[in-house]
Order: C-alpha cells, then sequence, then structure tokens
C-alpha cells in the first residue's frame, strides 16, 4: 500500500497484532522514509519515539479530520470523534495534506497466476 503525496509516493506498512502496534516506531533510530498505519486507534503517545514524525487522523473512509506536523517525542493526541485510522508519516509530508480532503491510498494490483 502506498500514499501519494504530491508526486510522491510512500510505503505505508499496516501494522496488526498486539506486539507490531506495541512497538509501532518506538527506539527507530534512522529517519524513517516510510509510514505506518494504526486501524481502530484513536489515542495516539509518541513515547520513546527517537525521532519527529507527522501524524495523521482519518475516519472510517480516509477524510483526513485532523493533521499534526513535527510531533515531538513524549507527546499525547487524546482520544478524538470520529477518528479510526492514524498514520505515522515522515517530516514535510502534512504539509502538503489538508483537512477535509481524502487520502490517495494506493494499493498494488495483485499478479494473476496463469490457470493450470
Amino acid at each position: 500500500m502506498y500514499l501519494q503525496v504530491k508526486k510522491k509516493k510512500i510505503k505505508i506498512i499496516e501494522l496488526k497484532g498486539f506486539w507490531n502496534r506495541f512497538k509501532g516506531l518506538k527506539f527507530v533510530l534512522e529517519p524513517i522514509d516510510y509510514g505506518i498505519k494504526f486501524s481502530k486507534k484513536r489515542f495516539v503517545t509518541t513515547n520513546f519515539l527517537c525521532q519527529r514524525i507527522d501524524i495523521v487522523l482519518t475516519d472510517k473512509e480516509d477524510n483526513i479530520l485532523y493533521l499534526y506536523e513535527n510531533m515531538k517525542t513524549e507527546k499525547y493526541i487524546f482520544p478524538k470523534r470520529k477518528v479510526y485510522n492514524v498514520y505515522f508519516l515522515p517530516l514535510n509530508t502534512v504539509k502538503h495534506l489538508q483537512i477535509n480532503t481524502k487520502l490517495k491510498i494506493i494499493t498494488p494490483k495483485e499478479k494473476k497466476k496463469p490457470n493450470n
């Protein structure tokens, strides 16, 4: 899955499972060039992140509800109404997005297997 921002594609990894969601980007030292999607999440914390990130909160249809640019570590975003997905993105991604617009999510087409 990719996020289209201007002419740039950012790879998005959807985290599932308790331990993957719990770890997220904690203790990642090198700057990220990909994004992380958390579904069914309303509360955000940046505890133990080693870098600044941009955060996008969307509803079920990926309409942008809230944008947070250049979030420092040890910050909290308390639960918001109608929020369903949370995206952690590389720095300076939010500059090109606007509230009340839809995220441009691109899913790669699956390769068709020949019938034998």
